[in-house]
């Protein structure tokens, strides 16, 4: 299981991105992500590069819940050149743009809601969408599945999983490492966790943004050892 690491705290990537990656480029993180709200293009296209000459995957992961502004999105991770691209739910409209890119599409499966998000959509409905997804060609889906309104965050996971052969991202208020490794053994390939270590809610008693990330990097090195 990987973990991206977003630079992001309340859906917006953080302003002084480009220092935060300097203070735990060593940490070995192999999958770094961002979103395309908080930053200029110019520091994004900065932080894209940075993140490439690391050796790490780079993510964009789409804000907006508008149709307009998600495309906006698509046409910014283009631009940057991003390995892949979570979120959006606009698969017909989002796939052209991308064609000839080589970037990886994972569109999220529900429907997503407001700000901060809410997904509504049970497991029937999750199952329905992954199958969707991937008939389509993307490449995986994007599961906001702590973020579930009207289902076990759980559940979502599991109907996911059955459902899909392609790559599961699950994103949104990650906030334990309990929460990491019960998705591990539900089978999910990559995380999403940016707020949680920006404000402490990893380990509450830790001052560090360095600190609040390694118990994470062990808990997906230990997984990778196990499924190894």
């Amino acid at each position: 299981m990987d973990f991206i690491f977003m630079l992001t705290r309340a859906d917006r990537t953080v302003t002084d991105c480009l220092d935060v990656l300097d203070e735990v480029a060593d940490l070995g993180l192999t999958h770094i992500g961002f979103k395309d709200v908080g930053a200029d293009q110019d520091t994004l296209g900065r932080l894209h590069d940075r993140i490439r000459a690391l050796g790490a995957t780079s993510c964009l992961e789409v804000v907006s819940t508008d149709r307009a502004q998600a495309l906006a999105s698509v046409r910014t991770a283009v631009d940057l050149g991003v390995d892949q691209l979570l979120g959006g739910t606009w698969i017909e409209d989002t796939l052209p743009l991308l064609a000839g890119s080589g970037i990886d599409y994972l569109p999220f499966a529900g429907d997503p809601v407001g700000h901060p998000t809410r997904l509504h959509g049970g497991p029937d409905r999750i199952a329905a969408d992954c199958r969707r997804a991937e008939a389509a060609g993307c490449a995986g889906v994007d599961l906001l599945a702590y973020r579930a309104a009207d289902a076990d965050p759980l559940d979502l996971v599991r109907a996911a999983r059955a459902a899909t052969t392609g790559r599961l991202v699950v994103a949104g208020s990650i906030t334990s490492v309990a929460r990491v490794e019960a998705l591990a053994a539900a089978g999910v390939d990559a995380f999403t966790i940016g707020s949680a270590a920006f404000d402490g809610s990893l380990r509450p008693a830790a001052g560090t943004l360095r600190a609040q990330l390694a118990p994470v990097v062990e808990a997906v090195t230990a997984d990778r050892r196990i499924s190894g």
